[in-house]
């Protein structure tokens, strides 16, 4: 059930290598064994930057069991179970939890959007807490469900002893503040927008999972420290390099955008699984000009 270690840090959305459509477990393995040399409080497995929506179940439970046997156990191991019903979720996080996670993340249910209410969130994520053997993150991200969690449906089910946080994707300053006041003391807040990600911290945010962690950790494990430390020129400084890459990898280009980064900085992104396609030409090379600039010494 609940741990008492503090959901707190950057938090890699660590993505899913493919070879000719099938994944490459012997290239996952090598990205998360660098992952684990550099300054991430964790991964997250099956998350949207995972592709979690376009693997089977089998696939999704050779991946956890992949990390497991390479991940460090000081560090948090995080898998995406959330699926469209109660039922299907709570098995999937049960063959997560056997497989060793830490715990997990549940985004909300979307395909029946409209009758996904605060009533019904609140019952879905509270079933799912009250059956996981493992910690349970909440995960907010209306971009890909088109379903909102208001920071008030947060902050009640952040009473439940097995729900330790929560990550929003919104990029909403103001919503991180809600969630920050509303939960209870403990509670961890992660955002998920590297826009936001200074602001975030500064207003109380415990941590962050953002796509540029996957290419360049150590820069934003850094502005975290530094935003800790209350050097804000140092962190501020350090928001402005990530910028162009996060527009890439986000809004501009989305998962096959952080791909490609993952190549030019020495790691396997690989192509994307259809139907998502690979970036142009062009936007490579863009993409590995700003990789290029973003891990050049300061």
């Amino acid at each position: 059930m609940a741990s008492d270690r503090p959901l707190r840090g950057i938090f890699a959305p660590v993505t899913t290598p493919f070879r000719s459509e099938e994944i490459d477990l012997a290239a996952f393995s090598a990205n998360l064994r660098h992952y684990a040399s550099t300054a991430l409080a964790g991964i997250v497995v099956l998350g949207s930057n995972g592709e979690a929506p376009l693997l089977d179940d089998d696939e999704s439970d050779a991946l956890i069991e992949t990390a497991r046997g390479v991940w460090p156990e000081g560090k948090w191991l995080i898998a995406g179970t959330g699926r469209e019903s109660q039922r299907a979720t709570i098995a999937a996080t049960a063959r997560a939890a056997a497989r060793g996670v830490d715990a997990v993340m549940v985004r909300t249910p979307s395909f029946y959007k409209a009758r996904v209410n605060a009533e019904a969130m609140t019952a879905f994520y509270a079933a799912v807490a009250d059956a996981s053997p493992v910690p349970v993150i909440l995960y907010n991200v209306t971009m890909f469900t088109g379903v909102n969690m208001a920071p008030d449906t947060a902050a009640r089910l952040s009473t439940h002893p097995n729900i330790v946080g929560i990550k929003d994707s919104g990029g909403d300053v103001t919503v991180i503040s809600d969630l920050v006041a509303g939960c209870r003391p403990g509670f961890g807040v992660l955002a998920g927008s590297t826009s936001a990600l200074y602001a975030s911290l500064v207003v109380g945010a415990t941590g962050a999972t953002i796509g540029p962690a996957d290419i360049a950790p150590d820069v934003c494990a850094a502005l975290m420290t530094a935003v800790e430390a209350q050097r804000h020129d140092a962190a501020r400084r350090l928001q402005l390099r990530l910028m162009p890459i996060a527009k890439s990898v986000g809004a501009l280009y989305g998962i096959p955008g952080l791909k490609a980064a993952m190549d030019a900085c020495g790691l396997t992104g690989g192509p994307p699984r259809p139907p998502l396609r690979a970036v142009s030409a062009d936007a490579a090379a863009l993409i590995r000009e700003q990789v290029a600039a973003l891990l050049q010494p300061a």
